[in-house]
């Protein structure tokens, strides 16, 4: 892959729309549907993640999981709260939706670290990964108060991510833990027992496609140790993003260290908005990316045409326009050097289109 970081604005941002673009048409094509469809018929667990705002963080990637199976939800840091009335309103219809059709739903609550400097760890938490996972636990507690603590429909499981490796980490009980880190090709089909030592009150199935993705996640580890030993990934682990994303539904951003990624649900957004800010900003002044530009980039999603994909286009500009103000307010240089685009995503066909002209 071309070195993207280093090119002018906008080339950078032509290649990141005609990356929309290529990632709408392999999720739109037949064999991308089908592979969903069986996927889905053999692992029928409704898949929630909880994540930073930080672009390395792709579950799908990591697990080598089809693109439009986990639900993602991102925000500064992994942080969220239950109790922010937007937030807990999408989750709640999304489990009621998924119970509805005869589906448990499992949420990887994650946090993110790196092994080899913990600057290259989450920007958010101030790289304090203790303070993250204990965040995590927080978030676990809150999804047993509001759906119940028997774990048989809804389970909340908190997921460490170390971004050197792509290398998930589950916790279970008593504080155990079962690190991919450390298996080996050999191990995987210890999988299933092991969690099941570790995850006793996990229903059978939610098991197996849990399963899944770890051994997913056993795959995609080897690769990235595999072109680390080619020296291809030296610069893959640093920080070097240049876009700002509030909103929605950016799947098709699979680069690692492009895009800073807030979710609309905080009732403060502007906090996630001055922390992201920074972040590119100090990424321009260490050279780790060009100082011509950057990208704000505002996406909602909608399901349906109408009043549905109406009221998409009114919240995107919303956001654009809520976050502008927050960089010009903060950050009067960098915004200098901001670039604005506005789109709203059909959520069916994860067709991207550009609202701002």
């Amino acid at each position: 892959m071309i070195d993207i970081h280093s090119k002018p604005i906008a080339e950078r941002i032509d290649w990141l729309f005609e990356l929309a673009h290529h990632h709408g048409e392999i999720f739109r094509s037949p064999e991308a549907w089908m592979a969903r469809r069986r996927y889905l018929a053999k692992h029928p667990t409704a898949i929630v993640v909880l994540k930073c705002m930080d672009g390395r963080i792709n579950i799908p990637v990591a697990t080598n999981t089809p693109t439009g199976i986990l639900m993602p939800f991102r925000n500064l840091g992994g942080m969220f709260d239950l109790g922010w009335p937007h937030l807990g309103e999408v989750l709640a219809h999304y489990v009621l939706r998924m119970t509805g059709s005869a589906r448990r739903v499992l949420f990887l609550i994650t946090y993110h670290w790196s092994k080899s400097d913990p600057k290259r760890g989450c920007a958010g938490f101030n790289y304090d990964t203790e303070a993250a996972m204990a965040h995590t636990r927080e978030i676990r507690r809150q999804i047993e108060h509001i759906f119940g603590g028997g774990h048989n429909t809804v389970y909340p499981l908190v997921c460490g991510f170390e971004t050197d490796e792509d290398a998930l980490v589950i916790h279970g009980a008593n504080d155990a833990t079962l690190d991919l880190a450390t298996f080996s090709d050999q191990d995987a089909d210890t999988l299933e027992p092991r969690l099941a030592a570790l995850l006793p009150d996990m229903p059978g199935q939610m098991r197996i496609d849990l399963v899944a993705l770890l051994r997913g996640n056993l795959g995609h580890i080897a690769l990235v140790r595999e072109q680390t030993r080619q020296h291809e990934r030296s610069l893959g682990v640093e920080h070097r993003e240049w876009v700002i994303c509030l909103g929605r539904g950016f799947d098709f951003l699979h680069t690692p260290n492009l895009a800073l990624i807030i979710g609309p649900y905080s009732p403060d957004l502007s906090d996630p908005l001055r922390r992201a800010a920074g972040i590119i900003e100090h990424n321009m002044q260490a050279g780790r990316v060009p100082d011509d530009g950057f990208l704000l980039l505002a996406s909602v999603p909608y399901d349906e045409i109408g009043v549905d994909r109406a009221r998409a286009e009114l919240k995107a500009r919303f956001l654009a326009s809520f976050a502008e103000k927050v960089i010009r307010e903060e950050f009067s240089t960098l915004a200098n050097k901001m670039i604005k685009r506005i789109a709203i995503l059909d959520w069916n066909s994860r067709n991207l289109e550009r609202i701002d002209g």
